[in-house]
């Protein structure tokens, strides 16, 4: 799959967890009607603890812990909204 980098950024936040972004143009295809390839992946001590993304053959999703759903992508700015609201509650202790 031929795909270019459009985005990537590391940002670490004063108690150490780690958000890191990338985004990819990617061919539009069945799985990736949106011609995005995308992971948004938040992460404290060394674990996943919130991430959306649409790895191969997966669609679109996200994971908060070790649970997994479907996440109907409308945008990439819903995208790095709801991203940013969960990374929000956890931090807030509601996650």
């Amino acid at each position: 799959m031929q795909s270019t980098l459009l985005y990537h950024i590391k940002r670490y936040f004063d108690d150490g967890s780690l958000q890191e972004i990338k985004i990819w143009s990617v061919p539009k295809s069945k799985d990736k009607p949106h011609g995005l390839k995308y992971s948004f992946a938040y992460i404290v001590s060394g674990e996943r603890i919130i991430c959306y993304d649409n790895a191969e053959g997966k669609n679109d999703h996200k994971h908060i812990r070790n649970c997994e759903t479907p996440y109907k992508f409308i945008s990439v700015d819903k995208l790095w909204s709801g991203f940013m609201e969960d990374i929000t509650r956890f931090r807030e202790g509601e996650l």
